[in-house]
C-alpha cells in the first residue's frame, strides 16, 4: 500500500520525526496536533476552549491539504492535560466546530508538554 505524506505551512511543523498527516488506502491520518500558531510556533490561548479552537484550525489545514474536511472525519482521539477540569470547555469548543454527524471520539487525560489539548483525526477521503 502506497502512503503519501501531507505537508502544509498552515499547520505547525512537526516537532520530531513524524509527518503532519499521511494519506493511505483512501484515508487521511493526522498526527496529534497542539494549539501552536503555524507561523510563530507559539501556543495560542490560555483556556482549553481557545486552545481547542486553534488545534481544530490546525487539523482543518492538514485535512484541506489532503482534500478532506471535518465532514469526512470518522475518528477523533483527544488528549486533555486536565480531563477532570477541562472536559466541558473542550467539548463546547469541539461541538461548535465539528459538524453533525460527529465522528466517534476517545477523550483521555494525558501529561502534555505545556499545552492543554492535543487532537488527532482519521478521515475518509471524499470520492473524486
Amino acid at each position: 500500500m502506497a502512503k503519501q505524506p501531507i505537508t502544509t505551512d498552515r499547520a505547525p511543523s512537526p516537532a520530531g520525526g513524524y509527518s503532519q498527516g499521511i494519506v493511505a488506502g483512501g484515508m487521511v491520518y493526522t498526527a496529534g496536533l497542539g494549539p501552536q500558531d503555524p507561523a510563530t510556533g507559539k501556543i495560542q490561548g490560555d483556556t482549553v476552549e481557545e486552545q481547542t479552537a486553534q488545534v481544530l484550525r490546525n487539523l482543518q489545514a492538514v485535512l484541506a491539504e489532503a482534500g478532506a474536511g471535518f465532514e469526512d472525519v470518522v475518528k477523533v482521539t483527544v488528549h486533555l492535560e486536565r480531563l477532570d477540569r477541562d472536559f466541558k470547555g473542550f467539548d463546547t469548543a469541539y461541538r461548535s466546530m465539528m459538524p453533525e454527524p460527529r465522528p466517534v471520539r476517545t477523550t483521555v487525560g494525558s501529561t502534555l508538554a505545556g499545552i492543554l489539548v492535543e487532537i488527532d483525526v482519521v478521515a475518509v477521503l471524499p470520492q473524486a
